[in-house]
């Protein structure tokens, strides 16, 4: 066989059906997807390359999948810390976007985020913000993996003067990426208390029509439980329920106030959960009931939430938080073992995002969206299981090299595919704009 790339780690972790933990294994790439996963010594023997890749002391990784994020709110990084969500949202957040979002701002943004998270070894995110079409652009040009949302919203914006427009401009943009190589278009309103019944209604008959997720933030916090009992009578996945909405294509984000029957409907629906542990802690929103939904079938991906309330894009981050939260909530130290966590960053996140088939795992046939983390640090030595360190000790600082369809879009640590120096000091260039006064 020949190949264009093949990639020899130390070890292998390819998140398959037995999730085992392979050593001096080999993965061939041809034409962007994976050709196959052999032992090393068959590879030398049976494959030439037209690039090898020699990786001793490195962990090779399914490219992780991000799947909850506000990507272009990086530049709100630490502008309102310490505050509780609607505080945060209705004197902070909401007023600097009113003030400042723009084309601009998004591109910024984005672009800060895209290469903070190939940086760290995200090949794939699933946004929601204003300006889509935006992020959209700088996600393609970077050569990175995303379903980018159209988001929907009752208040008129600078981007849009209301539900009907934010439609309309989301099915452009879902039209001009039919077909593209790295980006899917599907639907984002924001959440229950920010979107009415017919607009709701409408999202699900058109996505439903166009076969495409629904990104939706989703009991979040006691407040917007609480105040949907007031307002609608029924708490929100009820209310969801009744619009027809809780299904395959729902991706709900949060998820921190959940009772077990609904916990059951959810599996039942399969449904999708993104938990984001660091940002509900940070926020003080609650507690996901991770344990709870594995057991009952629900699949469980993870996700960072935007930089403005987390303050990071760190995925690796994320799954130490998940696997240590879920023991203390359960109260159990088994509750959800490095294996799971790794899992819910990659597989779990395609299947939330619809693109099992095509990433989250190292497998023949797949997209070739590989990361590769430097295991010889100080902080993840001695070694004994390399999920174990992937999980509970290892850092971004790590990863040294990551492709997205066969591409290297990080080598030895560095971006190839964007100018980092100008997308920092971008970024820098919004601070005096956006600073409190």
């Amino acid at each position: 066989m020949h190949a264009d790339l093949l990639i020899f780690p130390q070890w292998l972790l390819p998140v398959d059906a037995r999730d085992r933990e392979l050593r001096d294994h080999a993965v061939a790439v041809a034409d962007g997807r994976i050709l196959a996963v052999l032992p090393a010594p068959e590879a030398r023997r049976s494959i030439t390359a037209a690039r090898v890749q020699e990786l001793p002391g490195h962990v090779l990784i399914p490219g992780l999948v991000n799947a909850h994020t506000h990507a272009a709110m990086t530049l709100m990084r630490g502008l309102a810390d310490d505050l509780p969500l609607m505080t945060w949202l209705h004197d902070y957040i909401w007023p600097t976007e009113t003030r400042r979002v723009d084309p601009r701002f998004v591109g910024d943004g984005s672009r800060l985020a895209v290469l903070e998270m190939l940086r760290g070894g995200v090949t794939c995110f699933n946004d929601m913000y204003f300006y889509p079409e935006v992020t959209a652009q700088v996600a393609a040009d970077a050569g990175m993996r995303a379903l980018i949302g159209m988001i929907v919203v009752d208040l008129p914006t600078g981007y849009a003067d209301g539900a009907d427009a934010y439609i309309a401009k989301g099915l452009a943009l879902h039209a001009h990426y039919r077909g593209h190589p790295l980006i899917r278009i599907g639907f984002a309103p924001h959440s229950p208390y920010a979107v009415s019944d017919a607009p709701l209604e409408r999202v699900r008959t058109l996505a439903d029509e166009l076969e495409v997720p629904v990104h939706i933030h989703l009991h979040e916090t006691r407040d917007e439980v609480v105040a949907s009992l007031r307002d609608h009578g029924a708490r929100p996945l009820a209310r969801l329920e009744a619009l027809g909405l809780v299904g395959p294509g729902l991706v709900a984000a949060h998820m921190t106030q959940l009772d077990d029957a609904e916990i059951e409907r959810l599996a039942a629906a399969g449904a999708h959960v993104v938990h984001c542990p660091e940002s509900n802690l940070k926020l003080a929103s609650g507690f996901c009931p991770v344990a709870r939904l594995l057991a009952a079938g629900v699949n469980v991906a993870l996700g960072t939430d935007g930089a403005a309330s987390n303050n990071d894009l760190d995925l690796l981050a994320e799954m130490r938080t998940a696997a240590l939260l879920a023991k203390g909530v359960a109260g159990s130290a088994a509750a959800l073992p490095a294996a799971a966590a790794l899992r819910m960053a990659t597989l779990n996140g395609a299947r939330a995002l619809g693109l099992e088939r095509e990433i989250g795992s190292i497998e023949p046939g797949k997209a070739a969206d590989l990361v590769a983390l430097d295991l010889r640090d100080a902080n993840t030595q001695p070694l004994y299981r390399a999920v174990s360190h992937l999980v509970y000790a290892a850092g971004r600082h790590q990863v040294r090299q990551v492709w997205v369809q066969g591409r290297q879009v990080i080598r030895d640590g560095a971006p190839t595919s964007l100018d980092q120096e100008a997308v920092i000091a971008a970024a820098q260039g919004w601070a005096q704009r956006l600073a409190p006064a």
